[in-house]
């Protein structure tokens, strides 16, 4: 099996809190973990990401905080996550309760000399994460 070449690790308050809302909400699952360090090793549909609890006050020289974090954390970037049945995680989203940032819509891109078609939503993760769940649409049309 095939590594990703890039997996980002997200610096979480609570790891309980984050674990709960990826894996029971989502549904990613460990590929292994170090509770002693708590931290996680996440996948699912072949996306990897990391969990890595830090307090974000600490000065630790093990912390990697590039500066003093304030909720909502990862500002200015947003995950584009591909997921096989993108409808199956908006539901388990709407059954938890849990509020959408942008609700489920079809989107179009401009990829060259086409359009590529996403049916997409985006949602904040307990620290604020922006993460874009997207299902390709199949279909693709010239301009």
């Amino acid at each position: 099996m095939s590594r990703p070449k890039l997996v980002p690790e997200l610096l979480c308050s609570d790891l309980t809190v984050s674990l709960d809302f990826y894996l029971n909400i989502i549904g990613f699952k460990i590929l292994y973990d170090r509770p002693e360090d708590r931290f996680a090793y996440l996948e699912m549909d072949g996306v990897e990401i990391m969990l890595d609890e830090t307090q974000e006050t600490s000065t630790d020289e093990g912390d990697w905080w590039t500066a003093r974090a304030t909720k909502p954390y990862g500002r200015g970037i947003n995950f584009q996550i591909e997921v096989s049945d993108v409808l199956a995680v908006h539901h388990r989203l709407e059954k938890a309760h849990w509020p959408l940032f942008r609700q489920l819509e079809d989107q179009w891109y401009r990829a060259g000399n086409r359009k590529v078609g996403n049916r997409e939503f985006l949602v904040q993760d307990p620290d604020g994460y922006l993460l874009r769940f997207f299902s390709d649409i199949n279909y693709s049309r010239g301009q």
